[in-house]
């Protein structure tokens, strides 16, 4: 078997870091982002690794916990990587709620960062 390319060698690791830290110690994830990335979460805007960290600590629950279902990793023509990742999460108590996220990832100075995000919780309205 030949060598994996560099999209298929940093997908998996990256997403099972990214949600290893969001579970385990929200506010580490500064390590992701760089101070131009830009995260859309639920339709707001945050940009800034500051303002994105600060998001991230002052979500208002205790607990979470992800559990990523399927994943898509297709690289770019200027070798950045989309991600999407879809999964389920448990917020404290609350019922399971499905969820979707994409991330832009850059190599930069031999680092795979974070340069944009977008999060949405998969809900559906019947009534």
């Amino acid at each position: 078997m030949g060598h994996k390319p560099i999209w298929e060698q940093t997908r998996s690791s990256f997403i099972q870091h990214y949600y290893q830290l969001f579970d385990n110690d929200r506010t580490q994830r500064g390590t992701i982002y760089i101070d131009t990335s830009c995260l859309t979460w639920e339709g707001q805007l945050f940009q800034g690794k500051a303002a994105i960290v600060e998001m991230f600590s002052s979500l208002p629950f205790q607990k979470i916990q992800h559990s990523i279902t399927a994943q898509d990793h297709p690289p770019t023509p200027d070798s950045c990587i989309v991600s999407m990742a879809v999964g389920h999460l448990k917020v404290d108590e609350d019922p399971i709620m499905g969820s979707q996220q994409m991330f832009l990832l850059k190599n930069i100075n031999n680092a795979w960062v974070c340069t944009n995000a977008m999060f949405r919780l998969a809900l559906h309205n019947f009534g």
